[in-house]
């Protein structure tokens, strides 16, 4: 199984503006039934498109897996690769949705972006997904 996944226990090669599906690995699904996974990413940053300002996310992630599970270390280096990407909220919640969708096949899918305020304002665009 091991042999599968390219980046962990590997030297990491880091890249901040180009998050693509293909850096998401996966591994069998060791659970049974409808389990949940839960994964939180507080350190998500991206740019704001039209200023350039960086804007500020925590990533919630909540999937329930049919036959594959996301790597961690995988998916860090996928999140991580917004960080000099220009899009809005919406548009990085749904890619991340649409490319989980895409790697895994999973049951169902939750992604939340918790956006710092900006201006007063607080977006939390949210992605259902089932199967």
């Amino acid at each position: 199984m091991r042999k599968n996944l390219k980046a962990l226990g590997k030297k990491t090669k880091y890249g901040y503006d180009n998050p693509s599906k293909e850096t998401l690995e996966c591994f069998p699904n060791p659970m049974r039934g409808n389990c949940e996974i839960e994964i939180t990413a507080q350190e998500f940053t991206t740019l704001c498109p039209m200023t350039g300002q960086p804007d500020f996310a925590v990533i919630l992630i909540r999937y329930v897996p049919d036959k594959k599970c996301v790597e961690s270390k995988s998916l860090k280096l996928y999140l991580g690769a917004f960080r000099m990407h220009g899009a809005f909220h919406e548009a990085c919640v749904q890619k991340i949705a649409d490319d989980l969708v895409a790697v895994l096949r999973p049951k169902k899918l939750f992604v939340e972006g918790q956006f710092t305020p900006r201006g007063g304002i607080k977006f939390w665009p949210r992605v259902n997904y089932s199967k």
